[in-house]
């Protein structure tokens, strides 16, 4: 088996490896590291967890040479504010005995005080696409000198509607350049941007799009609402030694809200939760105190935690299936990383098992299904979203009897009767509000004198 000991690394990133207690390489870092080296364009593909934020930052600082130089030369592309956090953290550890400046930018942040760290100088920039863009126009930040373009996540940022930026950013960049690219999924967005903006990239792919992790034990239920749901979830979730640290992926914010509320209610103290309607300093706090054992369950919603090193998970909760079958993969990538072992379960509604369906097909592999646990209720309660459309036109309040659609119940008052005049009304208002003669008229008060 491969060791860092066999990579051609330099002795401060040896010694920054030693420090960390990494022996042996991830496969995606083994194969990416000669590649990324020879300067040639790269696309990554492979899962969450399996060491894709080294597998582009230690060959690009095995050759970053030491410089005064105001401008950036390497410019990584995150699509998260977490992201730029994480990367500029794992870039500090490698570059730990070296003389390196790495600046993370992101939204949320004044801008002012990103031009000024801009304007000190760094090496390395991590960013999201919108912060940076935002200061390049402000051409406070010259990116000129850019020598190596790393895009990770990429289908993510592309989900999130990115794409003019990273195109506008395209423009701004030097052509000679070297395009790195990481991502889990290969998307029809994801090949156009390759057609449109590489050379020749080699490619790369640990993990096929679409193949479920060996290490990771998938199972579904099939549950009749979001109540059932929560009440399966508090029966599973009482079983602390066998659910030791849980992340469940809700479909959206307000519902993530919502399954922190119930599960508090259960197990007060012991929930977190994370979205992009919370505050950077709440989100940041809560990841560390999930990471540090504090709290047992995070919940969270695709976007935020894409990416994220959230250490050790027992179990991966989908409360639905995802909308693009590929991020069903990101979720359970969460767990059984690093080659420990991990459990993932999938709660499908009759609505939601279109969804599932398109999942199997993608990782051609059918979910085993268990069925609910007698102690589990069955909950008759629906959510706003689950009960029936009703006629928007009739109100709530009335019996269709009640209820003729007509001109309002009361006579208009007099003053309200408006009734278009036309432009013999406007020459009546017009001579009766005339100005006075005297504004704009210099001569006025001359003539008068005369007479």
């Amino acid at each position: 088996m491969t060791t860092f000991e066999d990579l051609d690394l330099s002795n401060p990133l040896r010694n920054s490896i030693l420090d960390l207690g990494f022996e042996h390489p991830t496969p995606i870092q083994e194969e990416a590291f000669p590649v990324v080296r020879s300067g040639k364009d790269i696309v990554g593909i492979a899962q969450t967890g399996t060491g894709k934020t080294f597998a582009y930052v230690l060959p690009i600082l095995r050759d970053l040479k030491f410089s005064k130089q105001l401008n950036p030369r390497v410019l990584i592309l995150v699509p998260t504010r977490e992201l730029v956090i994480q990367v500029v953290d794992e870039i500090e550890k490698l570059a730990k005995y070296m003389t390196l400046r790495v600046l993370g930018v992101y939204g949320g942040v004044n801008l002012n005080r990103h031009k000024q760290a801009v304007a000190e100088g760094c090496d390395i920039i991590v960013a999201t696409p919108g912060r940076l863009y935002d200061l390049a126009l402000s051409r406070v930040l010259k990116l000129k000198s850019i020598q190596k373009l790393v895009i990770d996540e990429v289908d993510v940022m592309l989900d999130l509607g990115f794409r003019f930026q990273l195109l506008n950013i395209f423009d701004l960049l030097p052509e000679r350049r070297q395009n790195i690219m990481f991502s889990a999924t290969m998307t029809e967005d994801v090949e156009a941007l390759i057609e449109d903006f590489f050379t020749a990239p080699r490619k790369i792919a640990i993990a096929v799009s679409g193949t479920p992790l060996d290490n990771i034990e998938q199972t579904t239920y099939d549950v009749p609402n979001f109540y059932t749901k929560m009440n399966l979830l508090n029966f599973l979730l009482f079983d602390k030694s066998e659910y030791e640290k849980v992340l469940i992926f809700a479909p959206n914010k307000r519902n993530a809200d919502r399954i922190f509320n119930l599960l508090e209610e259960e197990f007060p103290g012991q929930n977190c939760v994370i979205h992009s309607n919370k505050t950077q300093n709440y989100r940041m706090k809560s990841i560390e105190n999930f990471n540090e054992g504090k709290h047992r369950i995070l919940i969270a919603t695709d976007v935020i935690a894409r990416g994220l090193d959230l250490q050790e998970i027992s179990h991966v909760i989908n409360f639905n299936p995802t909308q693009y079958p590929e991020n069903y993969m990101h979720r359970i990538g969460r767990t059984g990383r690093a080659e420990h072992k991990g459990k993932s379960i999938l709660l499908v509604t009759e609505r939601e098992k279109e969804a599932k369906q398109r999942i199997e097909e993608l990782m051609n592999y059918e979910i085993p299904l268990v069925t609910i646990p007698e102690p589990v209720e069955i909950s008759s309660q629906l959510t706003e979203e689950e009960r029936p459309r009703e006629d928007k036109s009739q109100s709530n309040n009335r019996t269709s009897q009640e209820y003729v659609p007509g001109p309002a119940f009361h006579e208009k008052k007099e003053k309200n009767k408006k009734v278009n005049l036309g432009g013999s009304y406007r020459r009546e208002i017009a001579k009766k509000y005339k100005k006075p003669k005297t504004r704009g008229d210099k001569n006025y008060n001359k003539r008068n004198k005369r007479k």
